[in-house]
Formats: C-alpha cells, structure tokens, sequence
C-alpha cells in the first residue's frame, strides 16, 4: 500500500484516481503529478515501483499544499475573518451560508433543522 503525504492511497485503482484521496489534490493536478513525473495516467498504484511513489512523494512535497497544512490554512483563513468582523467573518460566525445564498427558505444544511415558533400555527 503506498502512502503519500500522509494518506494510504487505494492499490487497485489508476494513479490520478487515487491521488485524488489526497485532501487538496483533485484530478487536474493529479494528472499535473503524472505528467511532471512520468508516469502513465493508464497504470495502477500497485503497478508502481517505489522509485516512482518516491517521486511523486517528494513533487508533492516540493510543490503542493495538503492534507495537515491545507485544512490548518483554511481554517487560519476564516478565523482572520471572523476576527476582522468582516461581513463574510459575522456570516461564519453566526454558522450561516457565506457567500450570497438565500436563507429565508433555504440552507437548512448550515443553519440546521427548523426550529419550531410558538403561536405561529393559525
């Protein structure tokens, strides 16, 4: 099993499918990974010899931000946010949609299930 930036990758399946378990890696820059090192987009992981999961180990770790260090910038990202108390900070802080949707019948996903209102019922 080959373990790349933290992350056992699936052995059956073809190396750009299974860079794509990696957080941060989609499958533009998993074929970006293959090409850079030289492998062939057709064969699978547990086709490769370690010489080459080395390769894409250390192209990864040169070039590319994942996993650990992503989620950490991400979340520094909102957190600078919320301390500006920019409007989108306020919308994450108040665990509601960030970035325009409507809220008045929809966004249940964020806001959660519907409270009940007492007296509402006519």
């Amino acid at each position: 099993m080959a373990r790349i930036a933290g992350v056992n990758i699936p052995t059956g399946k073809r190396v750009p499918i299974a860079l794509t378990y990696i957080t941060g890696i989609g499958q533009h820059t998993a074929r970006q990974i293959c090409e850079a090192v030289g492998i062939d987009l057709a064969r699978r992981v547990n086709e490769l010899s370690d010489s080459e999961v080395l390769a894409m180990r250390e192209y990864i770790d040169a070039n590319l931000t994942v996993e650990g260090d992503l989620r950490r910038e991400v979340q520094m990202n909102v957190k600078r946010l919320m301390d500006l108390g920019c409007y989108r900070g306020l919308r994450h802080r108040r665990n509601l949609p960030v970035r325009g949707q409507r809220t008045h019948t929809n966004a249940r996903t964020r806001k959660g299930p519907a409270k009940a209102i007492a007296g509402k019922k006519k």
